[in-house]
C-alpha cells in the first residue's frame, strides 16, 4: 500500500469519526416543559413581519391552521382572532403580539399561544437563478406559565434551476420564473405550507402530537 493511499484512508477514517462524534453529541430537543403543559388548544397570533412583503403575515396565517389541526390540536379560527384584536383597538400584528398572556387566557381561553416572526419572504432575482424563500420563527408558549413549550424555524425555498443551455439557459429560466411568479402564480403559499409541515413533523424537534390526533392518520 502506497503512502498516499494510507494517508487518504487515514483522513477518511478521521472524517467518519468526527462526523459520528458530532451526530452523537447533538442534544435532543428538550420537551420537558411541553410534557408538563400538554396543551390542547392553540391560538395563533398574526405574525410579526421582518420581511419587505406586506402581504406575508396573512398568507402565512392562512397556511398554519390545517397542519396544527392535523397534529391533533384545536386551533382557534385565525381570522376570528385577528378580527377580535382589531375590534379591541389592536390593528397591527406588532400590537397583537404584545398582548399579555393573562389577557389572552381571560378573553380567549387558549392553553398555548403560537407566536410567529417572518424573517424572509418572496423571490430574489440572482445572477444565474431566481430563488423564492419562506423562513419564519415559531414559538409555542404556555398561556398560564409563560414557559416556552416548543420552538422551530419553518423554512422552504424553490429556485429556477438550470433549465438547460448552460449560463444562458439559467439566465433565461430565472427571468421566466420571475415574470411568471409576479404575473400568474405566487409560489409563497405552497412554500409556507411546505415550511410548516417540515417544522411540525421534524424527526429531531417536531411538535408532539396533540390530544385530538386520530389513530388512523
Amino acid at each position: 500500500m502506497s503512502a498516499s493511499t494510507r494517508l487518504r484512508r487515514a483522513v477518511l477514517a478521521c472524517s467518519v469519526v468526527m462526523t459520528a462524534g458530532c451526530a452523537a453529541t447533538t442534544p435532543p430537543y428538550d420537551y420537558t416543559a411541553f410534557e408538563r403543559s400538554r396543551p390542547r388548544s392553540i391560538v395563533v397570533i398574526p405574525p410579526n413581519n421582518n420581511s419587505v412583503a406586506v402581504n406575508a403575515p396573512y398568507i402565512f396565517l392562512s397556511t398554519i391552521t390545517r397542519p396544527l389541526a392535523e397534529k391533533g390540536y384545536y386551533v382557534f379560527p385565525v381570522y376570528v382572532i385577528d378580527y377580535f384584536f382589531k375590534q379591541n383597538g389592536l390593528p397591527a400584528p406588532e400590537e397583537m403580539n404584545a398582548v399579555p398572556l393573562d389577557k389572552i387566557g381571560e378573553h380567549i381561553g387558549a392553553d398555548a399561544v403560537l407566536y410567529i416572526t417572518i424573517e424572509e419572504w418572496g423571490q430574489k432575482y440572482q445572477v444565474i437563478q431566481s430563488v423564492t424563500k419562506v423562513r419564519a420563527a415559531l414559538k409555542l408558549v404556555d398561556v398560564k406559565t409563560g414557559d416556552l413549550l416548543w420552538d422551530a424555524t419553518a423554512v422552504a425555498q424553490a429556485s429556477s434551476g438550470d433549465g438547460g443551455g448552460g449560463l444562458a439557459g439559467m439566465l433565461v429560466n430565472a427571468l421566466i420564473t420571475q415574470v411568471l411568479s409576479s404575473t400568474i402564480t405566487d409560489p409563497t403559499p405552497d412554500l409556507a405550507r411546505q415550511a410548516n409541515f417540515s417544522a411540525l413533523h421534524s424527526q429531531t424537534r417536531g411538535l408532539p402530537d396533540g390530544p385530538y390526533k386520530t389513530a388512523h392518520e
